[in-house]
C-alpha cells in the first residue's frame, strides 16, 4: 500500500504545490493553502477512536464537503474515518498503510482541486483529461 514518499511524489507533482511542515508534520500546500497533511492521532483522538497506540501512518486530506466526508466513511471505513476534532470541516482522515495507490492518487488530486485557485484548476484539468 501506499507510504510517504509515494504521497510526497504524488503532491509535488501538482503544479504550484509546496511541502513544509507544520505543527511539526509534513504538510503540502497549492498556492500556500494546505491540501494534504501529515496527522498523527493525539491522545484525546486515540481514546475516542477507543485505541491504546498510533494506528500506522495517517493522512488528513481536504474533501468537497461533509457529505463527501461521511460518504467516504461508510464507503471504506477500513481506511476512511473522522474525529470530532474535524466535525463542520470539509476534511477527512485516511489510513495510508491502507489505502491503494489509485484510491490516494484520486484523494491527493481532488484535495489539490478544491485548494487550487481557479484557472490553475481548469488548466491542469484541461492537460489531464482523465
Amino acid at each position: 500500500m501506499a507510504d510517504w514518499e509515494q504521497l510526497r511524489r504524488l503532491a509535488l507533482a501538482l503544479p504550484d504545490t509546496s511541502e513544509g511542515t507544520s505543527w511539526g508534520s509534513a504538510h503540502w500546500r497549492v498556492h500556500g493553502k494546505g491540501f494534504v497533511w501529515e496527522r498523527p492521532l493525539r491522545k484525546t483522538d486515540l481514546a475516542e477512536l477507543g485505541l491504546d497506540e498510533q494506528p500506522g501512518p495517517i493522512l488528513g486530506a481536504r474533501v468537497e464537503d461533509e457529505a463527501v466526508k461521511l460518504a467516504l466513511v461508510e464507503e471504506d471505513p477500513a481506511v476512511f474515518f473522522t474525529i470530532h476534532h474535524f466535525d463542520g470541516w470539509s476534511a477527512i482522515l485516511a489510513r495510508l498503510d491502507r489505502i491503494s495507490d489509485r484510491r490516494l492518487e484520486e484523494l491527493v488530486e481532488e484535495a489539490w482541486l478544491l485548494m487550487a485557485p481557479p484557472r490553475l484548476g481548469r488548466e491542469w484539468l484541461d492537460a489531464h483529461p482523465d
